[in-house]
């Protein structure tokens, strides 16, 4: 068995083993593939309860019915994708984001020279990527598979990494938890980035990708800082929705879901079970608020 091969059934076989979330574990369950991969940390199996409960304070009816979902063990990035993970894309394909702001001259400078927008000069570079639209969030996942597949002499094809799914999302964004946010029922102070997380980034400015501690399973900024695109369609309610944590689509798919509010958003909007949506082209979302993404990744 290839070296890389017995790391994953290493991860594979410690996220089925995982019962809690001591630094150990962590440290069994976090992996990175190639030198411009992300950092990516093992999720492991498990069923849990989608969605909020009526008397969650904020609530939008979007978030409801609550249904059970069962998960399969998959990765997921340690971190959003960062703007030097995002840059080192732009440079070795040349690939161009659109403006997510013309007026405000919010966009990425060609060729890959950083996201700039007022007042600031660039991006830095731990700052999670934003700015970008579904379909930026999946050209940089293909880039990324061309890649893995080149390093491991695989064929081509689809996968291993993607965009995760809204149910692996909020799965992993609750880590076990059943409160409105990981870490309890109310919003606290320095916990997130958003307007009321009491933060010194608050409505002000993105933070570094680990700028809070992180949650049960490892995982940083998963609320708060930027939306995070998720490969679902968007559905106005859950009634319908599947009982697996693969993604629900639709034909055709107007908009895809935003999972984990931003640095300018209020409190409500910093839940685990707060959802939104967006055009995959962008344009139908907050774009003050911005959005970026992390990747996902199947496990043997």
């Amino acid at each position: 068995m290839p070296r890389l091969d017995r790391v994953l059934f290493a991860i594979l076989l410690a996220v089925g083993l995982a019962t809690g979330a001591s630094g150990e574990d962590q440290s069994s369950r976090t992996f990175k593939e190639c030198p411009d991969c992300p950092e990516m940390v093992g999720i492991p199996a498990g069923k849990f309860v989608m969605g909020s409960p009526a008397s969650e304070p904020g609530r939008f009816d979007s978030e409801g019915p609550q249904h059970i979902v069962t998960v399969k063990a998959f990765a997921l990035g340690k971190y959003d994708v960062t703007s030097e993970e995002f840059l080192n894309f732009l440079k070795a394909t040349g690939y161009q984001p659109k403006p997510c702001n013309a007026l405000l001259n919010m966009r990425w400078r060609s060729p890959g020279n950083g996201f700039a927008y007022p007042p600031y000069d660039e991006e830095p570079r731990r700052w999670p990527a934003s700015c970008l639209d579904w379909r930026d969030a999946e050209s940089y996942v293909a880039w990324l598979n061309r890649m893995v597949h080149a390093a491991r002499n695989l064929h081509p094809g689809p996968g291993p990494y993607r965009l995760p799914s809204e149910a692996e999302w909020e799965y992993a964004a609750r880590a076990g938890t059943t409160t409105a946010r990981w870490w309890g029922q109310d919003i606290g102070t320095n916990n997130a980035n958003c307007n009321g997380c009491g933060s010194r980034w608050d409505d002000r400015t993105l933070a570094e990708v680990d700028s809070f501690r992180p949650n049960p399973f490892g995982l940083y900024g998963m609320l708060g800082n930027v939306w995070q695109w998720t490969a679902d369609c968007w559905h106005n309610s859950y009634v319908g929705a599947p009982s697996g944590a693969r993604p629900w689509s639709a034909a055709p798919c107007q908009k895809h879901v935003l999972r984990g509010g931003s640095w300018d958003n209020v409190p409500v909007f910093i839940r685990s079970a707060a959802r939104s949506g967006g055009a995959p082209s962008g344009g139908e979302y907050d774009y003050s608020s911005l959005a970026g993404f992390r990747v996902a990744r199947d496990l043997p």
